[in-house]
């Protein structure tokens, strides 16, 4: 053979090869991975769907929305809990939301807590529950009629800023910052949460011919920086507080932010993103994702990489590439833009394939730690065609949540089981409670033996299972349908901060 030849032999022996690991690393199922969606309720995006529905409909569609991400092998839900300076909760700090009961400031009738029941079914199913609020929106248009007079917009006219259709807190307040943590601390300290969530929204987008007027403000508390700076410090200033509020409370309880997709472009910033969009994060929204991250004040980044693999001006691809290079101290999710298929002027949202393939590019890259979609109701009634693709491809088997970088370590104990009771319906189990380690979920596996069980192994997780402690032991039933083809099974623990313990086995013969 000539040198030639042997040459070219060699090198599409290596392209094969490349080809081959390729498609191995895209068919892997991870074992470790976040899922999430997001809930949306202002102007009952996803739910409630409309502001008449009664409180049993309420119920039954919220429950619809996590059985259907459930059967899709989802793990999370981000659940906008306030949205424009309301709330789907019970406090004296805002007016229940007329998304919720179709007036602002009514509350739910029959009366339920509607954050507490909706963070119950969720972890009853497997769920984290992010709690998203929109920070400095305060309303949605200008319709004043449409607020309850315990409103801010009422209570604190002079924290408001008009602008465009919308009125805004006005972030350089020290006092909007006060209040704004104050609702926050009250979210972390009475509720059940997983994590809080910001989405985008600091600054607000430029409108044309409009002017965001913090002049007053900024002659007062601009200490000599520029305009831009001084924006910047105000939100990174909020989003250190917030931190440390969280933290102090509940030391678990992550902090996620969710950021427009482009930091900067490249043209601006020799550090940007090779992209070309009218707006960015550092110098539109006055937001600096990248600070947070190197402070060490979020837990993880979600941005929103809300194009298609090959955009012109903002590529999907390139951009996982450039958040994936430049994110640090955080987990990392990547922002799927759900709510464009087969509604977008880009007509590569028309392919089914388009979501599936941003998937698997996003995890070729080891430090991406799972994906986010805009909004539930992308795959909840509809886009079957692409939902039949992900439950038989990306999607077919169960992930959990790793730990947070910043929550990772050692859950010291592992499980005990007491008894165990293989029954015609129901498998059941009595688990010791553990002296050392805040339990939030039990993890079961199955296989045909003890010496085939792989914790690592997605297609081995059986059920994920929320427990409750009673008399110091938690009580499992788990249907024997999802149990009788396995010989063998493996326990282990999901603590608060989502580490898994060290396993334990039981012989089903």
């Amino acid at each position: 053979m000539h040198k030639k030849q042997q040459l070219l032999l060699s090198f599409f022996i290596l392209l094969l090869f490349a080809e081959t690991m390729n498609s191995q690393e895209k068919t892997v199922h991870p074992k470790n991975e976040f899922r999430g969606v997001w809930i949306a309720t202002v102007v009952n995006i996803d739910w409630p769907k409309t502001i008449t529905d009664n409180v049993q409909k309420e119920k039954a569609d919220y429950l619809e929305i996590l059985e259907t991400y459930k059967k899709l092998n989802f793990n999370a839900v981000i659940v906008q809990i306030r949205s424009v300076g309301d709330a789907l909760y019970p406090t004296e700090l805002a007016p229940w939301s007329r998304f919720l009961t179709g007036k602002e400031g009514v509350p739910p009738s029959p009366y339920y807590d509607t954050l507490a029941w909706m963070i119950e079914e969720a972890h009853n199913r497997g769920f984290e529950f992010h709690a998203w609020m929109n920070p400095y929106r305060a309303t949605f248009d200008l319709n004043k009629n449409l607020l309850s007079p315990s409103h801010d917009v009422f209570k604190h006219p002079e924290w408001m800023i008009e602008y465009g259709d919308k009125i805004y807190y006005n972030p350089a307040l020290p006092e909007v910052q006060q209040h704004l943590t104050q609702i926050v601390k009250e979210v972390v300290d009475t509720y059940d949460i997983d994590a809080i969530h910001f989405d985008d929204y600091f600054y607000p987008y430029a409108v044309a011919g409009k002017v965001f007027d913090d002049t007053d403000s900024f002659k007062k508390y601009g200490s000599g920086l520029s305009l831009d700076d001084w924006r910047r410090k105000n939100v990174s200033d909020f989003i250190h507080t917030i931190s440390t509020t969280i933290k102090t409370s509940k030391p678990w309880v992550q902090f996620g932010i969710s950021p427009f997709g482009v930091w900067r472009n490249k043209s601006v910033d020799p550090k940007g993103s090779d992209t070309q969009t009218n707006s960015t994060n550092y110098d539109d929204l006055y937001a600096d994702p990248i600070l947070w991250m190197d402070q060490k004040w979020i837990d993880y980044i979600a941005p929103q990489l809300y194009w298609s693999m090959d955009n012109p001006k903002a590529s999907y691809s390139k951009l996982v590439k450039w958040w994936s290079e430049n994110s640090n101290n955080t987990a990392i999710y990547i922002g799927h833009a759900a709510y464009k298929i087969r509604s977008d002027a880009d007509k590569s949202w028309d392919s089914a394939t388009e979501i599936p393939t941003q998937i698997d590019f996003a995890r070729e890259f080891k430090n991406i730690n799972g994906s986010a979609y805009f909004s539930a109701k992308s795959f909840d009634g509809k886009n079957f065609d692409i939902i039949k693709l992900l439950e038989e491809n990306q999607y077919k088997y169960p992930a959990l949540p790793a730990a947070v970088p910043g929550l990772k370590r050692i859950v010291a104990d592992r499980p005990v089981v007491n008894k165990f009771t293989k029954g015609r319906s129901n498998y059941t189990l009595s688990i010791q409670s553990p002296l050392n380690t805040k339990v939030r979920y039990i993890v079961i596996y199955g296989a045909d033996a003890i010496s085939k069980i792989n914790t690592g192994d997605a297609t081995q997780i059986v059920d994920k299972i929320a427990v409750h402690e009673s008399n110091n032991e938690f009580k499992l039933s788990i249907p024997t349908r999802k149990m009788h083809n396995y010989k063998a099974y493996a326990v282990t623990f999901i603590d608060y901060f989502a580490n898994e313990s060290a396993t334990t086995t039981v012989d089903l013969k």
